[in-house]
């Protein structure tokens, strides 16, 4: 089989995931801030290692503000729930997804979404006049999982600044696959899954969080923190003020062990060889017909992420047939994200997504171009 769902999750993880969680389960299996240990010690120094290389990847200072938690949805949840109050105005891009849209729907806050062009690249000279004096916040996914069109995060961050709005960035289709510096951006706030671009498991994720930003935030879920337990006052302190309950620790250790894996890595190589792999395949799709490109047509601008209108098929039927007569996995649909086809005019019959990874090979982008070419020159 040939996995092309990588906008999903990736696949295969790091080298040692699975080992590293399997070793927590059989030979640690202790709590963290919930004893003192020798096991619970060095479970919570594999945490605050995890905490400190996100803080190198992302050029993030305060290792106390990463936020722990059960990924890039819920770090929204609690980014745009912790903040938004009734009356507040937000503002968005056409391409966002579900995890920042539905959040902003059951709130109630008003929200205008910024337009933009044919390669789904957000029109930054609309922002302005679309600001409000109740303009509290600028949600903004850094690249969409439809068209894999990069944002410009440091021109909407140097926006967010003048006006002193907050701006909350999703990064769960760039974290791991292009440069991302929190602070020249001038985030509020950023949302990274582990299983995507970083190659760790699911079910963890992480926020990270500016301190005065942090300092506005309502917890989203309180309870026991393993500290300032002679209270019943949620501490205020950082981390702890955010993560109530018991952590995923199977899945800290996961993730650290692919965050390893990822700082031995000759970074520049690998992304030079991740835009050769994406140039050869817009390259070679622009020349099939019947066929639709969304997002740019060049690997400049853009990640991994190429989602193909069939325009002569029903796309699900062509991913089910890439699946049954190729052995090549893809994703078809709206892709939680109706808003970006909406903008892009594939709504409602969805796209079929291709997503490269770590792993894909250009014999891989080959025999996929063969597949393509074959399903969409038939009648």
């Amino acid at each position: 089989m040939l996995y092309f769902d990588n906008a999903a999750t990736s696949s295969p993880k790091a080298p040692g995931v699975s080992e590293r969680m399997r070793y927590y389960l059989d030979a640690v299996c202790a709590n963290i801030n919930r004893g003192e240990n020798t096991h619970a010690i060095r479970a919570g120094m594999v945490t605050l290692r995890l905490r400190e290389r996100l803080c190198e990847l992302f050029h993030f200072d305060a290792a106390d503000h990463v936020l722990l938690n059960a990924g890039a949805t819920m770090a929204l949840n609690v980014a745009l729930k912790g903040f938004l109050k009734p009356g507040d105005h937000v503002l968005v891009s056409a391409y966002e997804h579900n995890a920042v849209m539905r959040p902003l729907v059951q709130l109630g806050v008003d929200f205008d979404r910024v337009p933009g062009d044919e390669d789904g690249c957000m029109d930054v000279s609309a922002i302005e006049p679309l600001i409000r004096s109740n303009t509290k916040l600028f949600a903004l996914a850094h690249a969409s999982n439809v068209t894999g069109t990069l944002q410009d995060v440091e021109a909407v961050g140097a926006i967010c600044k003048k006006h002193n709005i907050a701006f909350v960035v999703d990064a769960a289709q760039t974290a791991g696959y292009v440069p991302i510096d929190f602070h020249r951006a001038q985030m509020s706030a950023m949302a990274v899954p582990a299983h995507k671009g970083l190659l760790g498991p699911q079910g963890i994720g992480a926020l990270l969080l500016r301190e005065d930003f942090a300092k506005q935030l309502d917890p989203l879920i309180i309870g026991g923190t393993g500290s300032m337990s002679d209270s019943e006052e949620v501490p205020p302190y950082m981390p702890d003020r955010f993560e109530s309950g018991t952590p995923n620790l199977p899945g800290i250790y996961g993730w650290a062990a692919a965050m390893e894996y990822l700082a031995s890595q000759d970074e520049n190589a690998h992304r030079q060889r991740q835009t050769a792999l994406l140039q050869h395949f817009l390259h070679a799709l622009q020349g099939i017909e019947h066929l639709r490109i969304l997002g740019k047509k060049t690997a400049h601008g853009r990640v991994g992420v190429v989602s193909l209108d069939f325009t002569r098929f029903d796309n699900a039927q062509v991913c089910d047939r890439l699946e049954r007569e190729f052995g090549i996995i893809t994703r078809s649909g709206l892709h939680c994200a109706p808003a970006a086809h909406k903008a892009m005019g594939t709504f409602p019959r969805g796209t079929v997504r291709f997503a490269l990874g770590y792993s894909t090979t250009f014999e891989e982008i080959d025999a996929a171009l063969q597949a393509i070419t074959a399903i969409a020159a038939q009648g």
